[in-house]
């Protein structure tokens, strides 16, 4: 049988150490002429459009799509620089996973994130992952809910088995949209109890090794 697996990024494969939000930052002084601490925002699960937003609103300014998308352009050209600047890494067992359901032809690895793509590639750069997802998969482009990107995400999984796998509610939610088997790991910044409110199909500490992981999913 042969699975997709949609992977969101930020506390599920890796950490950024706030580089992300830095990034936010310099955006947003540059459109608005305000500097801001963003740090306090609770952007776990939220897009990348929904954060930019939402800080242009917190400080008065114009949200047309316009601003909005050059708010975003700009982040994703600040962020190579902050995620030098930082020291976040890449979380456990994911780079075991990947390895081993890299290059098998009953499973593919795909994106489903609130990260605009340029974010979702200059992360995966840095870190090193992106050689695992050359067949990309669905980013935030506009003011649509994680649910809305599901759904541009479901015709790349082709019919096939699908899981999402993510550490927030949103990312549960957003697998069930598209009635994916949601995998939900507390890596992030929900612990598991909150996690288990939201129903998923699996809950996880942690990604397990390779060969646990692949019993729990079903895949041989």
């Amino acid at each position: 049988m042969s699975v997709v697996f949609f992977w969101d990024i930020d506390g599920t494969l890796l950490t950024t150490a706030r580089a992300g939000v830095f990034s936010l930052e310099a955006a947003l002084e540059e459109v608005s002429g305000v500097r801001a601490d963003l740090n306090g925002m609770a952007t776990a699960g939220m897009t990348d459009y929904s954060i930019a937003k939402t800080a242009l609103e917190d400080v008065g300014h114009p949200t047309d799509e316009a601003t909005v998308q050059r708010f975003l352009r700009i982040h994703g050209e600040r962020l190579p620089g902050f995620l030098h600047r930082r020291e976040g890494s890449v979380l456990p067992g994911v780079v075991a996973i990947l390895e081993d359901l890299h290059g098998r032809d009953d499973v593919a690895n795909l994106l489903l994130t609130g990260n605009t793509e340029a974010g979702a590639a200059a992360k995966l750069a840095h870190y090193g992952l992106a050689g695992f997802f050359p067949a990309g998969g669905a980013f935030c482009v506009g003011p649509g809910a994680r649910a809305e990107i599901a759904r541009r995400a479901l015709p790349l999984a082709g019919g096939r088995r699908t899981f999402v796998i993510g550490d927030t509610p949103a990312d549960i939610e957003c697998g069930k949209a598209i009635a994916a088997d949601t995998i939900a790991v507390a890596t992030g910044s929900y612990s598991v109890a909150e996690l288990a409110a939201h129903e998923p199909w699996l809950l996880l500490e942690r990604l397990p090794e390779p060969e646990r992981f692949r019993g729990l999913v079903g895949v041989g």
